[in-house]
């Protein structure tokens, strides 16, 4: 271990609130964590982190050490990027944060084409439903799947991502189907945490309209959400690619099919200073061409 792996450690380690975080994204033991940032404040001669048994705090003078070795690594980084991005050639780690469903459904057959393409390029992916905080936990690039919120991010449509509501035949036959989004208000609805809570929203006569909703099932996973539905728990939302197969075998059946939701999409979101970056660049051209003919 040299002095840029510690200070890569205690920036990961304040970035993720923990040793066991940290340990965890840097492929590292917890015990190992917590010795080197410990030989760093020793090293110092001060203290960078208050340890409870409860949670970890960085003092003043942890925080003054942290953005200054942030600001090291990235100028590092950004010095590796202008030499590497004129060989022409992507090399190097990319570190990616991408929704877990999608990446198990479609990631999987496709990263290692990407790699068997690129053998000059590592790839360390975090799949996770979370939004994560791109530049704060250190990703290089993350993938989401829906409507953006403001960002300073640089954000790139891949493809778009139709979504639908859908029940299962058994719910229809019990409690009926509603005939306008507004009529949702009477039916069991299975929500995601990660959406407004309360409402869905719908084009209906060209405007965006909300509409109240309630259900006892919220899920931060597509999966979940739809082997419920399949269940008869009650109607979903989903990308139209989580319940195709359960459409094409009679399990689910679209709902409000003349009142879609609002636009979704897949898209590669990426700091503005990694814009010169060649493997953020190639794969999200190569992602681009993967789903050329949508994501269905």
């Amino acid at each position: 271990m040299n002095q840029f792996d510690d200070l890569h450690i205690y920036t990961t380690t304040v970035d993720l609130h923990g040793f066991t975080a940290a340990a965890g994204r840097l492929g590292l033991s917890k015990q190992f964590v917590s010795r080197r940032v410990g030989a760093l404040e020793a090293r110092l001669g001060v203290r960078l982190l208050t340890r409870t048994t409860r949670k970890l705090a960085v003092t003043d003078l942890g925080r003054i050490y942290y953005e200054r070795a942030r600001q090291i690594l990235q100028d590092v980084s950004d010095a590796d990027l202008a030499v590497s991005s004129q060989s022409g050639q992507p090399r190097g780690l990319l570190r990616l944060s991408a929704p877990m469903t999608f990446s198990t459904m479609h990631l999987s057959a496709l990263v290692p084409r990407f790699l068997l393409d690129h053998p000059q390029v590592s790839l360390e992916m975090d799949l996770n439903d979370r939004t994560v905080d791109v530049v704060g936990e250190g990703y290089d690039m993350a993938l989401r799947i829906g409507a953006l919120a403001d960002s300073s991010l640089i954000a790139r449509l891949i493809a778009p991502v139709p979504t639908v509501l859908c029940c299962s035949p058994a719910y229809r036959e019990t409690h009926g189907v509603p005939a306008t989004p507004a009529a949702l208000a009477g039916h069991e609805c299975i929500q995601a945490t990660r959406q407004r809570s309360g409402e869905w929203r719908f084009l209906v006569d060209g405007r965006e309209v909300a509409v109240g909703i309630g259900g006892r099932l919220r899920y931060n996973n597509g999966e979940l959400a739809r082997d419920a539905a399949v269940a008869g728990l009650g109607i979903v939302r989903l990308p139209r690619f989580m319940v195709a197969d359960a459409l094409r075998a009679g399990q689910l059946e679209t709902l409000l099919d003349d009142f879609r939701p609002p636009d979704s999409g897949l898209y590669a979101l990426y700091p503005q200073h990694r814009q010169a970056s060649l493997i953020i660049r190639a794969f999200i051209d190569f992602l681009a061409a993967a789903f050329a003919a949508g994501l269905d």
